[in-house]
């Protein structure tokens, strides 16, 4: 287990009341999330897909997490794929099945 300092400043490590990237233990995260903490893994969708890392966001659908669905949706739709919103909307996440008959419907 890393040891990370821990600066007790006021705000620190926040930035308009989000802990900062680069304050982000991802260890931790991860065990959180392990224990059923929604918000962790929200926070490990949102670093998975800053850092374009469509594997781990698929991963956390399947883990139940419809914040990684919300962030993979617009993603499958801009590639025109069918079978990815289907999937996403399989896992949990609806708004992907809306997505996927608006791409059915469009034309061309």
């Amino acid at each position: 287990m890393a040891i990370v300092p821990l600066d007790l400043a006021p705000g620190a490590g926040l930035q308009h009341g989000v802990m900062d990237n680069t304050n982000v233990d991802r260890e931790t995260l991860r065990e959180l999330a392990d224990e059923g903490n929604e918000t962790a893994l929200d926070r490990l969708a949102d670093l998975a897909d800053a850092a374009g890392d469509l594997a781990e966001l698929s991963d956390l659908l399947d883990e139940g997490s419809r914040h990684a669905g919300l962030l993979l949706t617009p993603r499958a739709a801009a590639a025109g794929d069918l079978r990815e919103p289907q999937r996403i909307s399989d896992a949990g996440y609806e708004e992907a099945g809306t997505e996927l008959d608006r791409l059915l419907q469009a034309p061309g």
